[in-house]
């Protein structure tokens, strides 16, 4: 059988793997975080504006840091994610921090068997779609559960930064998406001492595919925009040359390192 058959049960374990070295890293600062510190970056807050009271699907949540941050400004927020160690984790921090977000341990395609409203936003960033192989059916499950009127906020690190090996030394994959990419690694990225031996499953989406399947599957691009920097400090060989802001030390402004999109949803 190949591996990409069971894609899921492979990257469902690649995660659950991760989830006691990302609770104790620095990265995610989960001390930091449950004393009133905010997840959320620059690049994706003015995206989602005002969202008081807006219903807001999570996908993709991880241990639904972004998702707590989003309901501790007044949302009404549920996060889904392939990990159900990392949904155990989300719950238990929405119950220190005393909100009333839900999370829900599932494979984004198979959501809608899950969750059953919808939603004012559909929110999903960085690092989420390379786990998936077909981004048409990623973008239907986001038309099905956004209400008329309501918008999809979706941030991305560029699919140029996947070309690249691991050290940002020479162009290794391909742009667009050709097949699937098996890697085993011995760290993560919150935390390269890690001793920790995983394997997973991902595709390479160029911008093309993913705008492509948010126009058939009947939305409409409100906002695109591609950013020379990550917000994150998730790669090898960075440098902060801002605050907050990271890029590759040697290549500098010279590629993109993530975009945006805003896509609604007709009324």
């Amino acid at each position: 059988m190949k591996p990409e058959s069971d894609y899921q049960n492979i990257n469902r374990q690649s995660w659950n793997d991760r989830v006691d070295s990302h609770l104790k890293s620095e990265f995610y600062d989960v001390e930091g975080f449950l004393k009133g510190q905010t997840s959320l970056k620059e690049i994706e807050l003015p995206l989602l504006g005002d969202v008081e009271a807006k219903s807001i699907l999570h996908l993709q949540c991880h241990f639904g840091q972004d998702t707590l941050s989003l309901a501790q400004m007044g949302a009404k927020c549920t996060g889904i994610d392939l990990s159900d160690k990392a949904i155990v984790l989300a719950r238990e921090l929405n119950d220190q921090l005393e909100l009333d977000a839900r999370f829900v341990a599932c494979d984004v395609y198979d959501t809608p068997q899950h969750v059953k409203e919808k939603f004012d936003i559909v929110y999903t960033t960085y690092g989420t779609i390379g786990w998936l192989p077909d981004i048409n059916r990623w973008a239907e499950v986001i038309a099905h559960f956004l209400k008329p009127g309501g918008k999809l906020v979706f941030v991305e690190f560029h699919p140029v930064v996947w070309m690249f090996d691991d050290d940002f030394t020479e162009v290794k994959y391909p742009y667009h998406n050709a097949e699937p990419i098996v890697e085993e690694e011995s760290d993560t990225y919150a935390d390269r001492e890690a001793e920790i031996q995983i394997r997973s499953i991902s595709w390479n989406h160029g911008l093309g595919e993913v705008v492509s399947a948010l126009l058939n599957a009947g939305l409409q691009i409100e906002s695109f925009k591609e950013y020379d920097y990550s917000p994150y400090n998730c790669f090898n060989g960075t440098i902060e040359f801002e605050p907050g802001k990271f890029r590759i030390e040697k290549l500098g402004d010279k590629i993109p390192m993530v975009y945006s999109v805003v896509a609604g949803k007709k009324n």
